[in-house]
C-alpha cells in the first residue's frame, strides 16, 4: 500500500465535511519498540512515530504518549551490561535516562513546531482524589493549550513497575491515563502484530486475531503463551480490559509498521481491535452517581443552571447559592437548582469551607478571598456530568 499523501490523510481522518474517527488519543510506545530490538533508542523508529503523531496534531486530533524507554536509555549512556540487576540500580538508570528520553521527544516534536510536557506519574497519584483531579486537570489543560503530554511511570520511586507488578506497568498506565482524559481511543504498540492464537515468534502456524468484542478466559489463556517483552501480551491484555470497560477503543500493533500510526486513525485494519464494553458517558456517569465519593451538594442560582444543563459551561462561584455537607477538593457532590432538582454531579476544585466562602463571588475574587486558587471553576466542564 503506498503512503498517504498529506491531502489524503487529513480528507480520511476529518477533512472538510467529514468526522474523524477519534478526537483524543493514547499511544503506548514500549522499549521493544523504541530501540528496535537493540540496546539504545532508535531516533529513527522515533522520529517516524512522532511524524505521524505531528499530522494528527495537524489534523486537529489530540494526543498524549505513554513511554517506556528511560531504563534502557539510562543504561546505554552509562555503558553498563545488561546483566547488572536489582530495584534500586533500575531506578538509578531510569533517574538517568529519563531526561535523555525528554530530550530526544523534545528535539524530534520541535522540528514540527510542537511542544511537549513531561508527566511523570504512579499508581498513587491517580488512587487519591486530589491527585486524580490534579493529574486529569493537568493533561487536559495542556492538550487546550496544543502541547503533547508524555507520560512515564515515575520509575526512580515506583518500585512495583520495576518488580512487574500486575498495575505497576505502563501498560496499565496507559490504560488508566486513557480514562483518565476520556479518549477515544489507546493505543498500545508491542513488537508483534497483535494478539495471536500463538505467540507469533515461536510458532510460525500463529493466526492473527483481528478483533475482540469481549476478553474472556479464552482470551486471557491466549494472552498468557510466552510472549516477549518486560510486559508481555497478558499486561497488554489487562489494559485492553480496563479501557474498553472505560468505553475506550484498543488496538494492540506492530510499533515498527510503516505510517502504522496514520493509517490505524484513518480506520485502516491493522493488528488487534478491542471494541468498548460501554459509552464513556455512561461509564463516567456510573462512577460519578455511583455514590464512591458522593459528599455534599451546591444549591446553584437560575443563570448557572442554566449555564450547566443547556451551554454546558463550568460551575463558577459565582452562581452558587449555598452548600451542603461538608467535602474536600476532589471529592464528588450533587449540583442542585434553587427548586431542589439534582441536575449535575460533578469533581469539585474546592473544598466546602473554601466554596462558603467564595459563593457568590466572581471568579478573579478568589485569589483575594482565600490567599490561594486551584482554578476559576468550583466544578470544571470536564468533571461534570449533567443528569
Amino acid at each position: 500500500m503506498a503512503a498517504m499523501t498529506e491531502g489524503q490523510f487529513k480528507e480520511t481522518v476529518g477533512g472538510e465535511g467529514n468526522s474523524p474517527l477519534y478526537h483524543r488519543i493514547v499511544v503506548k510506545v514500549g522499549t521493544n519498540v523504541l530501540t528496535a530490538g537493540t540496546d539504545r533508542l532508535d531516533l529513527e523508529v522515533m522520529a517516524s512515530l512522532v511524524g505521524q503523531m505531528a499530522r494528527l496534531h495537524e489534523a486537529g486530533m489530540e494526543t498524549i504518549v505513554v513511554s517506556s524507554g528511560a531504563v534502557a536509555a539510562g543504561r546505554h549512556r552509562l555503558g553498563l551490561a545488561k546483566d547488572r540487576r536489582g530495584i534500586p540500580f533500575r531506578q538509578v538508570l531510569a533517574a538517568v535516562g529519563q531526561s535523555r528520553l525528554m530530550d530526544a521527544y523534545d528535539q524530534l516534536f520541535g522540528w514540527h513546531g510542537i511542544i511537549v510536557a513531561q508527566t511523570l506519574l504512579t499508581k498513587a497519584d491517580l488512587s487519591d482524589r486530589g491527585g486524580y483531579l490534579n493529574a486529569r486537570n493537568t493533561l487536559l489543560a495542556l492538550m487546550e493549550l496544543g502541547v503533547i503530554p508524555i507520560v512515564n511511570e515515575n520509575d526512580v520511586v515506583a518500585v512495583d513497575e520495576l518488580k512487574g507488578a500486575k498495575f505497576g506497568d505502563n501498560d496499565n498506565l496507559s490504560a488508566m491515563v486513557a480514562n483518565l482524559v476520556d479518549a477515544d481511543l489507546l493505543i498500545l504498540f508491542t513488537d508483534t502484530q497483535g494478539l495471536h492464537t500463538a505467540d507469533p515468534h515461536r510458532d510460525p502456524t500463529a493466526r492473527l486475531i483481528s478483533r475482540v468484542e469481549h476478553i474472556d478466559g479464552e482470551t486471557e489463556r491466549l494472552a498468557k503463551g510466552r510472549y516477549r517483552g518486560v510486559g508481555g501480551m497478558a499486561t497488554k491484555i489487562q489494559a485492553a480490559r480496563l479501557a474498553t470497560a472505560s468505553g475506550v477503543a484498543v488496538i494492540i500493533a506492530y510499533g515498527r509498521e510503516r505510517d502504522v500510526l496514520t493509517r490505524l486513525v484513518a480506520g485502516e485494519s491493522l493488528g488487534t481491535f478491542f471494541s468498548p464494553t460501554t459509552s464513556k458517558l455512561e461509564s463516567r456517569k456510573r462512577w460519578l452517581l455511583s455514590g464512591l465519593s458522593s459528599r455534599g451538594s451546591l444549591v446553584v442560582d437560575e443563570g448557572a443552571s442554566r449555564a450547566v444543563r443547556e451551554l454546558n459551561r463550568s460551575l463558577l462561584a459565582a452562581g452558587v447559592k449555598s452548600i451542603e455537607g461538608d467535602f474536600q477538593r476532589g471529592d464528588v457532590v450533587a449540583i442542585v437548582d434553587d427548586g431542589g432538582r439534582s441536575i449535575a454531579c460533578g469533581i469539585v476544585n474546592y473544598s466546602a469551607t473554601d466554596i462558603d466562602a467564595i459563593k457568590g463571588y466572581p471568579s478573579q475574587r478568589i485569589q483575594a478571598l482565600l490567599g490561594y486558587q486551584y482554578g476559576a471553576e468550583v466544578v470544571h466542564r470536564n468533571n461534570l456530568v449533567v443528569l
